[in-house]
């Protein structure tokens, strides 16, 4: 399998620690949807971070979509994902949550970086901030009221998830939802940053290498 799109989007990061963790083998492309738009366009014409593309040539986007997909593999190491329909509950909507995160703060970053300052919509990033907020502080409760083990073998998608995102905002929107406020958000991401898969798909623009 081969991962396209670079590390500097939670997405793909996500997808790169997720397939680590299930021991499922992959190689990484860091390729730019921005700055390498027709090479990235000649593998998916949707151009869109991350693609997967399978063993028979299939193209798949979609990190979610993506790491459906891996969860199905029989060779996996285990499933991140818990069996119970109480905990899956659970950890979907953490998922969920950390998703939001990641989309909201994405949608900041764009806004100011893509669109001329003088035509910046005002209320549509109070809007947006406000989502954000609302996702890290239902987070934050979730994980002060109940931490996850954060280790290579007992984390899960959700923490695992949670933790990208986290990192992700700090990054680039931490002006919005400051550390500070989120002590269990911030002991959460230190743990997990410190994990060897974490370490092997670091954000930036670099490449994922196994270690």
């Amino acid at each position: 399998m081969q991962l396209i799109g670079m590390l500097d989007s939670p997405y793909v990061r996500r997808v790169a620690i997720s397939l680590q963790l299930l021991g499922l083998p992959f190689e990484h492309q860091s390729i730019s949807v921005f700055r390498a738009f027709d090479r990235f366009h000649a593998i998916n014409p949707l151009v869109k971070a991350p693609s997967l593309i399978c063993d028979d040539g299939t193209v798949l986007m979609d990190s979610i979509l993506i790491t459906q997909y891996a969860e199905a593999f029989p060779q996996k190491k285990r499933s991140l994902l818990p069996t119970g329909l109480g905990e899956l509950q659970r950890a979907l909507r953490i998922i969920g949550l950390a998703m939001t995160a990641c989309e909201k703060s994405v949608q900041i970053v764009y806004e100011h970086t893509l669109r001329p300052a003088e035509k910046l919509h005002e209320p549509w990033l109070a809007r947006v901030s406000g989502q954000l907020v609302a996702a890290f502080q239902a987070l934050e409760d979730e994980f002060a009221k109940r931490p996850r083990a954060v280790t290579s073998t007992a984390i899960d998608q959700a923490t695992l998830t949670t933790a990208v995102a986290w990192y992700f905002s700090q990054k680039l929107v931490a002006d919005i939802v400051p550390a500070a406020g989120y002590p269990a958000l911030v002991a959460l991401s230190t743990a997990a940053e410190t994990l060897p898969e974490f370490a092997a798909a670091p954000y930036g623009d670099g490449t994922y290498r196994p270690y």
